[in-house]
């Protein structure tokens, strides 16, 4: 790299990096020394926000290339051809630590994708996971605060993570999910992606239907034990960083199949569980995976800050052909992903080189902090008579029809075992049940009795054997409760 001249922010050239402007050799410090007050006053701005979950992460950038037809589905111009190609970043992370905290811990992995489109962009935000532990947002902010640091002592606290979880038992499917091998992969590359939430594809005919997004890892799944996760997270807390920047820079870039499973709304109404409940999923046998592309990252960030720091996602960045369902999830994470950028990156977050669309935005919106497309001298409001921007009926919303009493529903009791009881029996075998309860009585051990109680009860419900193996393990570990539940086959399925 060629040596520049050194300046302060404004351009003017910076005599010395090394030494302050003094009175004599041992003298005062002058405050007329601007460039060593800019020096200090931006050192002492160099910190913004952390994102209150998904704050430990790493990204790259790469292309997203169409490799089926689902124009039937969807007028969403990404997918209008096969072969078309559309540049994208991705960012994966954990979700409860924070920045400086290991990426192997065990944690859900967020899975997070930004499509540039033609038609702006559209943010794909998952996780690693297929489900999820709550399915009404307002229970989001405690459920955090469960998974974060006791408001006294300032550590985590298995009291408030299993208390929560146990009174909450649609929670039991990812925390199965989480305690089973896959809590831990292998860095990044080698796990599956899921949009998680039911979203809604149109065509050009206005003709809608339901879909869910999955990502296929390429690289084969690869999870580390609990061992050698814990082993990491000391020696080598960014792993998973790590391993997802070299691959790339080693030229071995890595890439995920898109996939997606489609649900008419006739199919919908006749479903034997709420379609938009985030806590299940759509058997495959039933909906099977429909190919559609896939995404391969072949450039590593230039300066993490600008590219991924400041990389801001939120499910409420959808195009037209795509669509929210009415996942009561989704629909609070439409307000609160926007929301916190705005609180974390600043009002005018989507002007940042690596939050913009392909082509500058055309609205009325403007001023703010930090503004630098502010369009010229063209119209502020609308309708106007001095012309400049048309409105684009491309861009309308499917219509549907809505109706039902405005009432408060709790959730809490919507079939929360049976898929649970599924995934028990039909698709991990023994020895990795074996491994999911010694995970699940490890961190369990910690909590009360009472609390531990609940949670043996909860998870008898999903399966006689599940609660009667866990107990076992908790016996193991130390931690011995006096009671433990056997519920009847019939009382699960409630």
């Amino acid at each position: 790299m060629a040596d520049k001249r050194a300046t302060n922010y404004h351009g003017c050239p910076v005599a010395s990096l090394t030494a302050s402007l003094t009175v004599g050799q041992n003298g005062f410090t002058l405050l007329q020394d601007t460039n060593m007050i800019e020096h200090i006053a931006a050192f002492d701005r160099e910190r913004i926000p952390e994102r209150v979950v998904h704050a430990k992460g790493g990204a790259a950038f790469g292309e997203f290339v169409v490799t089926h037809d689902i124009t039937a589905y969807t007028k969403a111009k990404i997918f209008s051809q096969v072969g078309k190609i559309t540049p994208v970043a991705a960012r994966f992370s954990t979700v409860g630590g924070e920045s400086g905290s290991a990426d192997t811990a065990r944690d859900p992995r967020g899975f997070a994708i930004k499509f540039y489109t033609e038609d702006g962009i559209w943010d794909l935000v998952g996780n690693n996971t297929p489900v999820f532990f709550i399915r009404d947002a307002i229970l989001f902010p405690s459920f955090i605060h469960t998974q974060k640091r006791h408001p006294g002592t300032h550590l985590k606290d298995a009291d408030m993570f299993w208390d929560f979880l146990s009174l909450r038992p649609e929670s039991a499917h990812q925390v199965t999910f989480l305690f089973g091998d896959r809590g831990t992969p292998d860095g990044f590359r080698h796990m599956h992606g899921f949009g998680s939430h039911t979203f809604k594809m149109v065509n050009v005919e206005a003709e809608a239907i339901y879909v869910k997004f999955h990502w296929v890892t390429d690289q084969g799944i690869k999870n580390l034990s609990t061992e050698e996760a814990d082993r990491l997270a000391g020696v080598d807390p960014d792993y998973a960083i790590r391993d997802l920047s070299n691959s790339i820079k080693n030229g071995i870039f890595p890439s995920w199949s898109l996939k997606i499973q489609v649900m008419t709304f006739e199919e919908a109404e006749e479903f034997p569980f709420n379609p938009f409940d985030v806590t299940k999923v759509w058997p495959h046998g039933d909906y099977p995976l429909i190919d559609v592309g896939k995404m391969t990252l072949n450039r590593n960030p230039k300066n993490y800050f600008a590219e991924v720091e400041q990389l801001g996602f939120s499910p409420a960045n959808m195009v037209p052909g795509i669509e929210a369902s009415p996942d009561k999830m989704l629909q609070g994470r439409l307000f609160s992903y926007v929301d916190t950028q705005r609180h974390r990156l600043g009002a005018n977050y989507p002007q940042l080189p690596v939050n913009r669309p392909l082509a500058d935005p055309a609205t009325f919106t403007r001023d703010g902090p930090m503004t630098f497309l502010n369009q010229g001298d063209g119209p502020n409001y609308f309708p106007n008579s001095i012309g400049g921007l048309i409105e684009d009926p491309f861009g309308d919303q499917s219509t549907f029809p809505a109706s039902g009493d405005v009432i408060r529903h709790d959730s809490g009791d919507d079939n929360n075992y049976i898929q649970v009881t599924d995934f028990w029996t039909k698709v991990i075998g023994q020895a990795e049940r074996q491994r999911l309860v010694n995970n699940i009585a490890g961190h369990l051990r910690n909590a009360k009795l009472p609390i531990q109680q609940r949670t043996v009860e909860m998870f008898t419900l999903c399966h006689d054997d599940y609660g009667r193996m866990l107990q076992e393990a908790l016996d193991g570990v130390g931690r011995r409760s006096s009671v433990r539940a056997v519920v009847t086959a019939k009382k699960r399925r409630q």
